[in-house]
């Protein structure tokens, strides 16, 4: 590779960073917008949660015999759902 090539390369590639800084640029959102995507993600978390527990809770009471907490299993379990909901919801 001789100098003209690098530095063609080097110009192609710094002109992509700054195509890609106007863009987010423009794109920035207002902080409301932003602080109703934080609350979402809060949601999107906490709901899949509160179903688990009441869930849980409703098996626990209808099924007395089993030794097993449901309640404790379900929230667990709408931990891990919403965690993923968050995470996929973040990498869109």
């Amino acid at each position: 590779m001789n100098r003209d090539d690098i530095h063609d390369r080097l110009e192609h590639k710094v002109g992509l960073q700054a195509k890609r800084l106007k863009k987010a640029e423009q794109e920035r959102h207002h902080w409301l917008a932003q602080t109703l995507f934080i609350g979402s993600l809060g949601v999107m978390f906490v709901l899949p949660v509160i179903v688990g527990a009441y869930l849980g809770s409703w098996l626990d009471q209808q099924l007395e015999e089993f030794s097993t907490s449901w309640t404790l299993s379900l929230i667990i379990v709408g931990v891990f759902i919403g965690a993923v909901n968050v995470y996929l919801q973040i990498r869109e």
